[in-house]
C-alpha cells in the first residue's frame, strides 16, 4: 500500500554552484572523522540494499464523539500496517539473540493522545501475516467519550517486540471530533466536513444500522470486494460529465451530489468505471440535489451512463443493483440496503526507518517525517532548509552517502549546507547526466531515516567560453556515469530538488 504519505513533486530549482572557498559557521554540527567513516560505510551498504521498516497507520478524518454508555467505536477502524525487508531482519536478530521463538513477535497498543499510561485504557494489537508478507492489525473498539471535550485529537500508537523491546511510539494525524452527521445543508464557506476532489474516502455499508453487520468496500486480487475485516481508502476524483473512460480529465473543487466521480484504490490502483453521486435519504436515491457531500453521509453510486444501474453489496461480493423508479416522484429511485454507503475522509500517515548500521537499542521514534524542501542562499553557501514533523537535535541531513553540516531549528525545521559535489569523490569532467541522490535523515546512533525526496545535480549544457571542448571521451567515462560519487569543475552546474 501506500506509500502513501508522500509529498508533491517540488518545483526545479536553480542555483550555480561551485567548490566552495570557505568554511560553515561553527554551530552547523556533523558527526566527528572517524563516526563519519563509520556512519559513511553503513549508508553506502543501505544504499545498495535497503533494509526499511515501515509502520503505515490508516484511520478516519473524523470520528463521532459517544454519550453516556453508548461507545460509538471510530468506523472504519484505525488500522495499522507494517511492511518492508528490515521487519524480518530485526526478528531474525532477535530470535538469534534471544534463542527463541516467542521474543521477535510484533505487537502493539493504541488509544487516543493525552491518555493516562494505564494499557487497561488502549486496545491491544495483534499482528497478522497476510498473503503480501505485510503485517496488519485494527482496533475495532476505540471510541471517544462525551467526557473528553476536545474539538481534536490524535491516535498514538506503541509498538514492541514480545520479548518487551520497545520498538516506538507513533501518531496519526489530526482527528476531528463530530456530534453527529450533519443533517444541514453544506456551505462552502465552512469546508472541515466538505469532500474535495482528489482527497481520500473509505466506503462502508451496514445493513439495517447494525455494527456487526459492517462491511467495507474493498480490493482484493484486483477485484472490488466488500471486506468485514479490512478496509481501502480510495481517492476520489471529480471529473467532466461528458467525456469517456478512456479520457475522464480531472477537476479540482468540492465533490457535490450529482457529480461524475471516479474511485481508485490509492494501495493498488484499481479503478471502478465512472459514477454519477446521489445523496440517500430514508433509501431513496435523490437525483436532483446538487449541494456539497458531507462526512458521514449516505449516498449511493450510479455507474454513468446505465439504466440505473448503482454499486451495490451482496455479502462480500459487489454487484450492480437496479433501482425501481418512484412513480409517484421522478426525482427519485428506490434502493436496497446494499446500495447505501456512507462516506467519510480518511488519513494516512507513513514512518519510515532502518536500523541496518547499528543494533539500535533506543526507540526508533520520534521518527522524523519531510513534507517539503527550500534552497535558499546564493554564492559559495547553498541551504537547504526540510520542512516537516518531529524533527530533533540528534538528527544530520544526508546526501546519499554524504553527511551534510546541519543545523536544528525546531521540531518543523532543519537547516543544512548542500554539500559540495567535490565531497562525492570522482572525476566529474565527463558527467553528461544529472545524478540524483536519495535525501536521508540519521540520528546520531546509526539509525536511518529514509524519505521520498531525492536531490538533483544535474551539468549545463551550454558552453563556456575559454573552456577546452573535449572531444576524446575515455572507454570508462560510463562507469563514471553510473556512480553518484563525482566532482565539480570549473564548470557551473544547474542544482535543483525533486521528491
Amino acid at each position: 500500500s501506500l506509500p502513501a504519505g508522500a509529498a508533491a513533486p517540488a518545483e526545479p530549482l536553480t542555483h550555480p554552484c561551485r567548490p566552495r572557498s570557505r568554511s560553515p559557521p561553527r554551530c552547523w554540527l556533523r558527526s566527528n572523522p572517524y563516526q563519519a567513516n563509520l556512519l559513511r560505510d553503513g549508508v553506502r551498504r543501505y544504499l545498495q540494499l535497503p533494509a526499511d521498516q515501515t509502520v503505515l497507520i490508516l484511520h478516519a478524518k473524523v470520528a463521532q464523539k459517544s454519550y453516556g454508555n453508548e461507545k460509538r467505536f471510530f468506523c472504519p477502524p484505525p488500522c495499522v500496517y507494517l511492511s518492508g525487508p528490515g521487519w524480518k531482519l530485526k526478528q531474525e536478530q532477535i530470535k538469534a539473540r534471544d534463542l527463541g521463538e516467542a521474543g521477535f513477535r510484533v505487537c502493539g497498543y493504541m488509544g487516543l493522545d493525552s491518555m493516562g499510561s494505564s494499557l487497561m485504557e488502549t486496545q491491544k494489537l495483534s499482528f497478522e501475516e497476510q498473503p503480501d508478507a505485510k503485517g496488519f492489525s485494527c482496533a475495532k473498539a476505540l471510541y471517544i467519550s462525551d467526557a473528553d471535550k476536545r474539538k481534536h485529537f490524535r491516535l498514538v500508537l506503541k509498538l514492541f517486540f514480545s520479548n518487551g523491546q520497545e520498538i516506538g511510539t507513533f501518531h496519526s494525524k489530526l482527528i476531528k471530533v463530530i456530534s453527529k452527521p450533519s443533517q444541514k445543508k453544506q456551505s462552502l464557506k465552512n469546508t472541515d466536513l466538505c469532500i474535495s476532489s482528489g482527497s481520500k474516502v473509505s466506503l462502508f455499508n451496514r445493513l439495517r444500522s447494525q455494527t456487526v453487520s459492517t462491511r467495507y468496500l474493498s480490493v482484493e486480487g484486483g477485484a472490488f470486494i466488500a471486506s468485514a475485516r479490512q478496509w481501502a481508502a480510495f481517492t476520489l476524483h471529480l471529473a467532466n460529465e461528458h467525456c469517456t473512460r478512456s479520457e475522464f480529465p480531472l477537476r479540482e473543487g468540492y465533490i457535490r451530489y450529482g457529480s461524475v466521480v471516479q474511485l481508485v484504490c490509492t494501495a493498488t490502483g484499481v479503478t471502478l468505471p465512472p459514477l454519477i453521486i446521489r445523496k440517500v435519504m430514508k433509501q431513496y436515491a435523490m437525483l436532483d440535489v446538487d449541494e456539497p457531500i458531507s462526512q458521514l453521509h449516505k449516498c449511493a453510486f450510479q455507474f454513468q451512463g446505465s439504466d440505473r444501474m448503482y454499486l451495490c453489496l451482496s455479502t462480500e461480493k459487489v454487484i450492480q443493483f437496479q433501482a425501481s423508479p418512484c412513480p409517484k416522484e421522478a426525482n427519485r429511485e428506490l434502493l436496497n440496503d446494499g446500495s447505501c454507503w456512507t462516506i467519510i475522509s480518511t488519513e494516512t500517515v507513513e514512518y519510515t526507518f532502518s536500523e541496518s548500521l547499528a543494533c539500535v537499542r533506543e526507540p526508533v521514534s520520534p521518527v522524523p517525517l519531510i513534507a517539503a524542501l527550500q534552497l535558499t542562499g546564493g554564492g559559495d553557501v547553498a541551504m537547504l532548509e526540510v520542512q516537516g514533523e518531529y524533527f530533533h537535535t540528534h538528527l544530520k541531513v544526508w546526501f546519499g552517502d554524504v553527511e551534510a553540516e546541519t543545523m536544528y531549528r525546531s521540531p518543523k525545521s532543519l537547516v543544512c549546507v548542500v554539500p559540495d559535489v567535490s565531497a562525492f569523490g570522482s572525476d566529474w569532467r565527463w558527467l553528461r547526466y544529472p545524478i540524483t541522490v536519495p535525501l536521508l535523515l540519521i540520528r546520531d546512533d546509526g539509525l536511518i531515516y529514509s524519505s521520498s525526496f531525492t536531490f538533483t545535480y544535474t551539468p549545463e549544457q551550454s558552453y563556456i567560453p575559454g573552456q577546452q571542448v573535449l572531444s576524446d571521451v575515455p572507454q570508462d567515462s560510463d562507469k563514471l556515469l553510473d556512480s553518484i560519487h563525482q566532482e565539480f569543475t570549473r564548470t557551473n552546474f544547474h542544482l535543483f530538488m525533486q521528491s
